[in-house]
This record gives structure tokens, C-alpha cells and sequence, in this order.
């Protein structure tokens, strides 16, 4: 059930500051820098343009909004605009760290509580809360399956959880790495934030 991560490559996703949070918009890939939002090629790693909006954790896309956790809000990002268009209470109020957009919701990660929430993306109403056994950064759905990163001390990873009871279903350890943010490519690809290391890396969903 656990194995090695397989990083296929990385690039710097916030020179010299952390990572936050990641997303991706089928084109590029967001990360979350604090102050902005930027969007980068996956493939080279090229800085294509950012968003002047408070980026402190999770980042989510729903195919045509960016979701973004600021301190205790959730702010809707119009990527066209670049303006925020919506804001919804965070259901951590301020304690929150991953996102990310599947089935019409918001899933929100919670760190220390191990815990990932399903709230309603127009009002923030919690409408599931799922339980799981590690520290909770990153939170990502691809075809059917919820992955979570985890960060303890230095040693991340990512984790495949039963949505129903939070049992463990595949580990792909990432030691001496933080892992700070978590998105799929809708594919065998996922993007992975580095937090402090100002990394991005795309690991093999294997």
C-alpha cells in the first residue's frame, strides 16, 4: 500500500518565498505565493502571468473560477478579470489548508484536525466532514478517487482515502519533502507544492 513517490520533475513555483497551495486549469498550473496567485507552464515551468489577491493555502479551479483560501475567507477569482467576484466563509476560520473543486462542492482540507470538508461553494455551509490519520495539506479528486497531502516534521506524501470512512488506501511517501499543496492533471500526473522550498513538483500517480 505505501510506496516512493515518483517525481517526474519540479520548478520553482515562488522564488525564494513558499507555496501554499496549487491548482490547475487544464493549461497551467496556479500556486498560491501569499500575496498572488501565479500561473506557470507545467511543462517548462514558465511564469505566465499572476493575480494580485491574498494567497495563504489551498487553491481549487472549477473550469471557470479559481477558488482561493485567504486567512479565514474563501475568494472566488475570476481568472479572465482578475478580480474576486464571490467570498464565503473558510469553515476553519483561519485554520484551513488545502481546496479543491469536485461534484458541484469545495473540499477543504483541515491540517491539525486531519480532517477534509465538504462545504457548499455558493455559502460555505459544511455538508460532510470526512476524518482521516494525518496532518491534512493538499486535497485533489481524480476519477472517483480523493487524494490528501500530508506533512509532519519535514516528511510528506500523498494519501488515497475512502471518501465514506477515511481509511488509507494508497500512500506514495515523499520523505525529508513538505507538502504543502495537491492538485491532479485529471491524469496519471499530480502537482505538488513544496512549501518553504518554493517548489513545485509533478509526481506519478502511479
Amino acid at each position: 500500500m505505501n510506496k516512493r513517490a515518483e517525481i517526474v520533475s519540479e520548478f520553482t513555483g515562488n522564488a525564494g518565498g513558499p507555496v501554499h497551495g496549487v491548482s490547475f486549469d487544464g493549461r497551467h498550473v496556479w500556486a498560491a505565493t501569499g500575496d498572488r496567485l501565479r500561473c506557470f507552464d507545467p511543462e517548462t515551468g514558465a511564469e505566465a502571468g499572476s493575480i494580485d489577491v491574498p494567497a495563504h493555502a489551498g487553491t481549487a479551479y472549477d473550469g471557470t473560477y479559481l477558488f482561493q483560501i485567504a486567512d479565514a475567507v474563501i475568494h472566488k477569482v475570476d481568472p479572465q478579470t482578475r478580480k474576486v467576484v464571490g467570498t464565503i466563509p473558510a469553515p476553519g476560520a483561519g485554520m484551513d489548508s488545502g481546496l479543491a473543486w469536485a461534484d458541484g462542492s469545495l473540499w477543504v482540507g483541515q491540517y491539525r484536525d486531519g480532517q477534509i470538508v465538504q462545504i457548499d461553494p455558493d455559502s460555505g455551509v459544511v455538508q460532510r466532514i470526512i476524518q482521516t490519520n494525518r496532518f491534512v495539506t493538499g486535497v485533489t479528486w481524480v476519477d472517483g478517487e480523493l487524494w490528501h497531502g500530508y506533512s509532519n516534521d519535514g516528511d510528506g506524501g500523498i494519501a488515497r482515502i475512502d471518501p465514506a470512512n477515511g481509511n488509507v488506501l494508497a500512500v506514495l511517501d515523499m520523505p525529508g519533502i513538505s507538502v504543502s499543496g495537491l492538485e491532479s492533471d485529471g491524469a496519471d500526473r499530480f502537482f505538488v507544492g513544496g512549501g518553504n522550498s518554493g517548489k513545485v513538483r509533478t509526481v506519478r500517480r502511479g
